[in-house]
């Protein structure tokens, strides 16, 4: 019953956010629109962000989660892409909240990990340590993170599809390069 609840408030919070600025809503809207009291919505988060935060965690954390490796990344960014576009004014509206935060925390853990299991994919079997990794893994996760900024600033207007297809291209053959100089540097 938890799950429902938790589920019937996320889309609350989204039908509010379709409307009305994030920073403008309050929990009593949440409650109004969903249909339960305040003590129902306190009892499973803190506030709206506490809300905004499992709402992007459980989204489309899960479903990119079999897409960390190094064949596959691509098709995992897209889906990142997909996920705003099908949730575009949720996401918009968080961009420009001062809940944006959340918004960037859940695009950095979500690329970040989509990062660290292709390198650590390659990595495999190399002398590679975990901070050069983490190292690797923040500077792809801001690159992507920085794209989909201006992608939203520009209003979603270019194809996600040629977005990925060109971030390929750009990145192509690099992270075993890295992989390579960071090995051979610890030898």
């Amino acid at each position: 019953m938890s799950s429902v609840t938790k589920r019937a408030l996320a889309a609350s919070l989204k039908k509010l956010m379709e409307k009305t600025p994030l920073d403008k809503i309050t929990v009593v809207d949440v409650v109004t629109e969903c249909g339960v009291n305040r003590q129902t919505f306190y009892y499973h988060f803190q506030d709206i962000y506490d809300l905004l935060g499992w709402i992007y965690r459980t989204e489309a954390i899960d479903g990119i989660a079999g897409y960390r490796t190094y064949s596959t990344w691509p098709q995992g960014f897209l889906m990142i892409f997909q996920y705003v576009m099908d949730n575009k004014a949720f996401c918009k509206n968080t961009f420009h909240s001062i809940g944006r935060e959340h918004l960037d925390h859940f695009l950095h853990e979500v690329t970040y990990d989509l990062m660290m299991g292709v390198i650590n994919e390659v990595a495999n079997g190399k002398n590679v340590s975990d901070r050069e990794k983490d190292f690797m893994a923040n500077f792809y996760s801001y690159a992507f993170i920085g794209i989909l900024a201006q992608w939203i600033l520009e209003d979603m207007q270019e194809d996600p599809k040629r977005i990925v297809d060109s971030l390929c291209k750009l990145i192509e053959g690099d992270i075993p390069r890295a992989i390579e100089k960071y090995a051979k540097d610890s030898v």
